[in-house]
């Protein structure tokens, strides 16, 4: 930045025994330090740093681009199973801004120009656009006098944050998309169904209704693909949560001699099975307990107390939700999980992925080779 030199950030945290890191989702780019709490003053004057006088330059950006390229490289290309899960998105949403994978791709990174970064940082990086969440051991009265110390000065553009308004349609028909991998060793399929966004009440039986179908060795689907039929190595059920239009989506890697259209009628069974047979007492409340357990150990720290405030607050549009979700989450009952998945599973259109790996080509004889 204007007053800070490369690497000045890794410094003022790794050196005093902390960590910073940053990342971008769906919705939000998050930066974040964990320090000792006599450097609070110091990084809040950083921050406010980093967003009012960035410094990019050919050379930075250049570095930084290519940063990003590896990463897609090491978490899309040379996963087996990589290419599958980054094209989720294009096949999901038909005019969402969504069908573009965060990540993008190698073309849209090299497409890219200094130019665009620096005026992206204009457009984005405004104190009306920005949330700041402060978790651990400090005075309240001293962190809103140092908030207003270096973040108060910030000028407001004139112009507003640019929104997204475009609306997902809803489904009217099955889809179904084949994708091929050069490194995959076996097939796989994704199935996703339009799920509403995080701010509805629905999104909290449907993580339970995943749960319930995904949740280690016990789960539905563990037991159906992987145990009892050897279908698959792996499966399993998400919620994807959004600002705008999520997906619910379930998934298999099949296990060797299977193909794709054996473990889909199993999916498809087997979330039938949960969404109009009676689901057992205990198994529900195995399931709630094992989720309530899982956030409630991620507040243990500040860091996860930070980011679950950041959830709530942005993703979700309220931080009361930070304690409010648990509640729910306590609330949900056998009827709730069935009429999730009657509205938006069974009683929706799909969008199917089949993964294949690519025949593999024999290498041409060379002249003069012996037999």
């Amino acid at each position: 930045t204007a007053h800070m030199h490369a690497e000045q950030m890794d410094r003022l945290t790794e050196d005093v025994g902390g960590a910073n890191n940053a990342s971008t989702g769906d919705d939000i780019t998050n930066y974040y330090e964990v320090i000792p709490a006599n450097y609070l003053r110091t990084l809040l004057w950083a921050e406010a740093e980093r967003l009012s006088n960035l410094n990019v330059d050919e050379k930075n950006f250049t570095s930084e681009r290519a940063v990003v390229e590896e990463e897609y490289r090491q978490s899309v290309l040379a996963n087996p199973y990589g290419k599958l899960f980054n094209s989720i998105d294009p096949h999901s949403y038909t005019v969402h801004p969504y069908r573009r994978p965060t990540i993008g791709s190698i073309e849209d990174l090299e497409s890219a120009s200094l130019a665009d970064v620096i005026a992206f940082h204009k457009t984005f990086y405004r104190p009306d656009n920005a949330t700041l969440i402060v978790a651990g051991d400090f005075d309240p009265k001293q962190l809103d006098a140092w908030v207003d110390a270096y973040f108060g000065w910030i000028p407001k553009p004139a112009t507003p944050v640019p929104q997204v308004t475009t609306q997902e349609p809803q489904r009217t028909a099955d889809r179904r998309y084949t994708e091929t991998s050069p490194t995959a060793p076996l097939p796989a399929i994704a199935m996703t169904w339009l799920i509403p966004p995080a701010r509805s009440p629905d999104t909290i039986p449907l993580q339970v209704a995943a749960a319930l179908l995904s949740q280690g060795d016990s789960s539905r689907l563990y037991q159906a693909l992987v145990y009892r039929t050897q279908i698959a190595q792996q499966a399993g059920a998400d919620v994807d949560d959004r600002v705008g239009p999520g997906l619910f989506t379930a998934y298999a890697i099949l296990a060797s001699g299977h193909q794709p259209a054996e473990a889909e009628k199993v999916l498809r069974d087997e979330i039938a099975r949960l969404a109009d047979q009676p689901i057992p007492e205990a198994e529900l409340a195995k399931v709630k307990t094992q989720l309530l357990t899982e956030e409630l150990e991620r507040r243990q720290t500040p860091m996860g107390l930070a980011f679950a405030l950041g959830q709530a607050t942005l993703t979700e549009g309220d931080p009361a939700r930070v304690n409010t979700d648990l509640a729910a989450l306590q609330k949900v009952s056998a009827a709730d999980v069935q009429r999730v998945l009657h509205q938006y599973v069974t009683g929706a259109h799909s969008v199917t992925i089949d993964y294949l790996p690519q025949p593999k080509t024999a290498p041409a004889n060379r002249q003069g080779a012996t037999k």
